[in-house]
């Protein structure tokens, strides 16, 4: 019988990724995406589980063939034993701790790092107080260079919008009604502003991130952003809800009717109020998607530009002719 034969890698195999490439021209970014981990994060004697995305990505000298790929996941788990594990978990300490090592242990000039998980928290419903737990999305963005790490932290949430429009001619429709039954002016408005009145509504999907540069803090409150997010729509919603909760919900969006629009200027509103010690260099973005419901698509609206911009404008009204990226403030943190 023959015997199995194994193949064994020569002791001096050649380092083929340190090579020079036939083609020599610098790259922006090369790595890996879809690397999926989950953490266990201990804290205040509980332990809690995030599912986890992670892309990594560092720049690559025109003088050398490729990166080396398995440095990724080796790095990508180091960072999760060092950073994570017992203590309160922040996508974006993550993502810097984990870019500043690829950036240094693939001799790269620059490294990106992003990391996407779901967020588990607890709430209690407006009325019953009925605890319920609610699932987001936490969001880190690192890059690391020369000058220092800037991060981007960013949350998702859902919520409930009521149209203003459809609610101003359901309202018209009523005092037409009401009129037509006899009722004078003055009673028709009271009847108007007495009642909740009706309009189509939307689950809201917001989104918000803040970037904070070089020198900055190095993380901002996620549970925070989450709130900010949340209050900007017409109301909060809850998976599990009593009827009185339901009332309350349905009660507080109707009381305050949003556009799309009016979701994300709230949200900058908020950030440029709520946190004053933010550098101008500091860069915000705002998105609103309302999935309608008496239409088959959906409304997106979208805010991103440097703090300083936003305050400026809000201060003054002065609109900008252009607004900074993402991308743009990322690529910033050049060497």
């Amino acid at each position: 019988m023959a015997s199995r034969s194994t193949i064994t890698p020569a002791r001096s195999a050649p380092d083929v990724q340190s090579s020079v490439p036939a083609t020599q021209v610098s790259l922006s970014r090369v790595g890996v995406t879809g690397v999926e981990k989950v953490i266990r994060v201990k804290a205040d004697g509980a332990e809690n589980l995030y599912h986890a995305n992670f892309e990594c990505f560092v720049d690559l000298d025109s003088r050398q063939a490729g990166v080396h790929m398995s440095r990724f996941e080796e790095i990508v788990g180091e960072a999760i034993d060092e950073v994570v594990l017992g203590e309160a978990f922040r996508a974006e300490v993550l993502a810097a701790h984990i870019a500043q090592r690829v950036r240094e242990r693939q001799q790269g000039r620059r490294a990106e790092v992003s990391v996407e998980a779901r967020y588990p928290e607890t709430v209690r419903t407006p009325e019953s107080g009925q605890q319920t737990q609610e699932i987001y999305g936490l969001f880190g963005t690192a890059v690391a260079s020369e000058r220092g790490t800037r991060t981007l932290t960013g949350v998702q949430a859902q919520g409930m919008t009521a149209c203003p429009c459809a609610q101003e001619m359901v309202a018209e429709l009523g005092r037409e009604r009401l009129a037509d039954a006899g009722f004078d002016a003055e009673e028709i408005e009271r009847a108007i502003e007495a009642v909740p009145v009706a309009t189509h509504n939307q689950r809201g999907i917001g989104t918000l991130w803040v970037g904070c540069p070089e020198g900055g803090p190095s993380w901002i409150d996620a549970p925070e952003l989450l709130r900010l997010v949340e209050s900007s729509m017409s109301s909060e919603i809850y998976e599990l809800m009593k009827r009185p909760d339901e009332l309350a919900v349905v009660a507080k969006a109707h009381s305050q009717p949003r556009f799309v629009e009016d979701c994300v200027r709230e949200m900058i509103r908020a950030v440029a109020e709520g946190y004053p010690d933010l550098s101008d260099d500091a860069f915000v973005m705002a998105r609103q998607e309302n999935l309608e419901t008496i239409h088959r698509h959906n409304v997106v609206a979208e805010r991103y530009g440097t703090l300083g911009d936003l305050r400026e404008e809000l201060a003054s009204g002065k609109l900008r002719s252009r607004h900074t990226t993402t991308r743009e403030w990322l690529e910033a943190a050049g060497p």
